[in-house]
């Protein structure tokens, strides 16, 4: 162990291991093997560790807390990648164009956008995705679902995004600020068409007072005199 030898070797794929015992749980990798069962949901697992953190999720028990931002998390490794966005550590580097990445799950997704792989597929009509929120996502037009519930009116959307625009009705949250007149929206596309309305009319604007007009044609200014 201590001279770094490691002579249990898988012989599905060659990797090798210090202990034996470590070399037997990678092998239900390779069997398929998932002794461990979630009593909650039925996931199984390979490993009792899996299981554990898994049923965090269930408990809502999140025992890593980052001391910097109060963030909590349910296991170890994610709580390590987050730490790294205060340290700016990024151990994992692309050999493909030099990008870095804090955490390996990312760096997995960035190899993808390499090698063009969408392992995700619709079995409903083929169509392959990157993540699986976009699967979710896509899956719901050809059933029409609609996951994404409002808790205070019960209404349901088939996209997150539509729901967090819904809710700002429920909350009064205006972030869209008119910078011309000061009037804000909750949701972008009213956002837009109230500034086209404020760049038209205010096309043609009287100096001598605030009103603007949209024809060229304005009255004399002496009329405001």
């Amino acid at each position: 162990m201590h001279t770094g030898e490691k002579p249990y070797e898988s012989s599905d794929c060659g990797k090798t291991f210090t202990q034996k015992s470590r070399l037997n749980i990678h092998q239900k990798i390779h069997t398929g093997e998932r002794q461990h069962v979630c009593s909650e949901c039925g996931k199984a697992f390979n490993q009792k560790s899996i299981l554990s953190v898994h049923q965090r999720t269930h408990t809502g028990e999140k025992p890593h807390r980052c001391n910097d931002c109060g963030k909590a998390f349910t296991s170890k490794s994610r709580f390590r990648e987050h730490q790294r966005t205060h340290t700016g550590e990024k151990p994992c580097v692309c050999t493909e164009c030099g990008k870095a990445c804090n955490g390996r799950s990312n760096f997995h997704k960035h190899q993808i956008t390499h090698t063009r792989e969408r392992p995700l597929v619709c079995h409903k009509c083929g169509k392959a995705f990157l993540r699986k929120s976009e699967l979710t996502t896509h899956q719901g037009t050809h059933v029409g679902e609609k996951p994404y519930e409002c808790c205070d009116c019960g209404k349901l959307f088939s996209k997150k995004p539509q729901l967090k625009v819904h809710q700002r009705i429920h909350t009064g949250e205006r972030p869209y600020v008119c910078s011309e007149c000061g009037k804000a929206f909750n949701n972008r596309s009213n956002f837009n068409k109230h500034q086209a309305t404020q760049t038209r009319d205010s096309a043609y604007r009287c100096s001598y007072s605030v009103k603007g007009f949209t024809k060229k044609s304005i009255p004399n200014p002496s009329a405001y005199l």
